[in-house]
């Protein structure tokens, strides 16, 4: 390697030192940020949030996390305004994949830069949820024209990220063997492999379509009387989730409801319920031997692990009118979380292991030429090396739902005692309707025109179940 080669490799690993996300620590102001959220104080997590982000330049996740604070809030008006903006820059990520994917590909494979360093896109989970839940916001208003708007953005932004990640996982299996890099993450000595290859994990077809979400378009066609988008909408949702009744039900009924007065004989409300957080993901070092200049050396390395959220108890019972009612789950962002993990595993343990290559060969010849460039690499590498832990925490874990017809007028529904026993109000006055409940830590939040939470003073247990 060249003389100016190894100064450029010196000052890139010097300039990381500027970098604010060298030093942040995400996964903890998100901690603090939730446990505001869980007990209630919303305008607490939004101050938090605030504080932790007092630049100009606001990111990707900053827009995420707003967004689901305020409809926690319900401000649903404010919710959309932040989730728009995130939206803005997802759309420009699109732009910039149609344009030249190759050049994209190339520009994320880059060796020299830490992945914690770089400008925060979002997991491809994170985009596809993101127009899901801003659907929930319009449809918590009613507006199911304006939840098809964004049901069409999220099947259209699926297959961008197909085509990408098609491209960039052979990329990245070309790019090993050509450097040499064999190593899998089940090779990685005292990883949580387990947790990569849970039945639930490998069992998605891919990290970033979401039942649920189809489900919710078939729902939405549906009411607007398009039968013809609705039925691939609850077939596309049964392939993800299969040996579901529910979603092979909502086939079956398809051709029914279209020969039913729903006005008059009740309305076909859909139940949402979104329960606890997204994982966190955290990093772990583990001690690889590396081919330095024709030696091995043991070099500890990060690589990023998923932890799941537990300060919500799983449940898959409510109660509505004093009955029980059955939730079906069809989203786990952990599962999710853990898939888009599994799949990037390859490429983030190639970047990892060539820039160790690369820092190690870099910092031995600067040791020989120039001592304190060499400490400059050192230090850089001390403070830079570690996993990248960003990820979109206030986004919901559980997604499960009920459908069931109800006549017009109020209704009643009470969630489990371990979230407090509350009760929420229904109000039942159309055809079609969406309500959403969002249950953290033992409070319940609502948002819209058909739900409103309840003072209560009525005991009713309703079971827990084990997921």
């Amino acid at each position: 390697m060249s003389s100016r080669a190894l100064t450029a490799f010196a000052l890139i690993a010097t300039v990381q030192l500027t970098g604010c996300a060298a030093f942040r620590n995400y996964d903890t102001e998100l901690q603090q940020t939730n446990l505001q959220l869980s007990s209630g104080n919303v305008d607490g997590a939004l101050s938090l949030l605030e504080k932790n982000n007092t630049g100009d330049d606001k990111d990707l996740l900053y827009y995420f996390e707003k967004g689901e604070l305020l409809r926690s809030r319900g401000d649903l008006t404010g919710s959309q305004t932040a989730w728009r903006l995130a939206d803005q820059t997802v759309l420009g990520w699109e732009d910039s994949v149609k344009l030249d994917s190759g050049k994209y590909l190339a520009q994320f494979g880059s060796f020299l830069v830490n992945d914690k360093v770089r400008r925060y896109e979002g997991y491809d989970y994170e985009k596809v949820m993101l127009t899901t839940q801003m659907a929930l916001n319009l449809l918590a208003q009613n507006d199911f024209d304006g939840a098809r708007t964004e049901i069409k953005k999220t099947h259209e932004r699926e297959a961008v990220i197909a085509e990408l990640r098609d491209k960039q996982y052979l990329k990245s299996e070309n790019e090993a063997k050509s450097q040499g890099v064999s190593t899998q993450y089940k090779d990685l000595k005292g990883y949580p492999v387990e947790s990569l290859d849970a039945p639930e994990v490998v069992g998605l077809k891919n990290s970033y379509q979401s039942a649920f979400s189809h489900y919710l378009a078939g729902f939405v066609y549906e009411a607007l009387g398009e039968k013809d988008l609705a039925a691939p909408g609850y077939r596309q949702a049964a392939e993800l989730r299969p040996n579901t009744p529910l979603l092979d039900q909502a086939l079956l009924n398809l051709d029914a409801a279209g020969s039913k007065n729903t006005g008059a004989e009740g309305s076909e409300v859909l139940i949402v319920v979104q329960a606890g957080f997204a994982p966190a993901r955290d990093s772990i070092r583990i001690p690889l031997p590396l081919p330095i200049q024709n030696n091995l050396v043991i070099t500890p390395l990060s690589f990023p692990v998923i932890k799941a959220d537990t300060s919500t108890p799983f449940f898959n019972q409510i109660a509505l009118d004093g009955q029980p009612l059955n939730l079906t789950i069809l989203n786990s962002t952990t599962a999710m979380s853990r898939r888009a993990l599994r799949d990037d595993m390859p490429g983030i343990i190639l970047r990892t292991s060539v820039r160790a290559i690369t820092r190690g060969v870099t910092q031995k010849k600067l040791n020989e030429t120039s001592p304190l460039a060499g400490l400059a690499v050192g230090i850089a590498s001390a403070v830079t090396e570690g996993a990248d832990t960003r990820t979109w925490r206030t986004l919901p874990d559980n997604t499960l739902v009920a459908r069931v017809r109800l006549k017009p007028g109020e209704h009643q529904v009470v969630l489990p005692s371990s979230l407090g026993g509350t009760h929420v109000q229904l109000k039942v006055d159309r055809p079609y309707q969406v309500v959403t409940l969002r249950a953290i830590g033992n409070q319940v939040y609502t948002s819209g025109l058909a739900a409103q939470v309840i003072p209560s003073s009525l005991p009713q247990t309703v079971a827990i179940n084990k997921p």
